[in-house]
């Protein structure tokens, strides 16, 4: 089992390094949005958050972002406030942990 503070490595192609930083920002302030949203019902701004992280993490490179998108975008449809919060936290570790190798 890994540790919670073992680094999450992912080789990014080298054209996107000026790209990757304001990405990341934007992510965590997703992750601020959602939770802003949550206490507050916005199940739409939720989903729709959760429909943008789905079609822009594997672009980047980032499967586990894309993943997450649609579980969170699954969970605002089903109105399931608990998948909600538990990706939004699991995004919250995985930028964490994040080590980007350029290639």
């Amino acid at each position: 089992m890994a540790e919670e503070t073992e680094k999450i490595i992912v080789t990014i192609d080298s054209e996107l390094s000026g790209l990757i930083p304001g990405y990341l920002i934007n992510r965590r302030s997703d992750i601020e949005k959602v939770s802003a949203a949550l206490d507050s019902g916005e199940l739409e701004a939720i989903r729709a958050i959760g429909h943008q992280l789905k079609g822009s993490g594997g672009g980047y490179g980032f499967d586990f972002i894309t993943n997450t998108g649609t579980a969170i975008e699954r969970g605002a449809k089903e109105k399931n406030y608990e998948e909600i919060r538990r990706h939004i936290a699991a995004l919250g570790d995985y930028l964490d942990r994040l080590e980007m190798v350029y290639d």
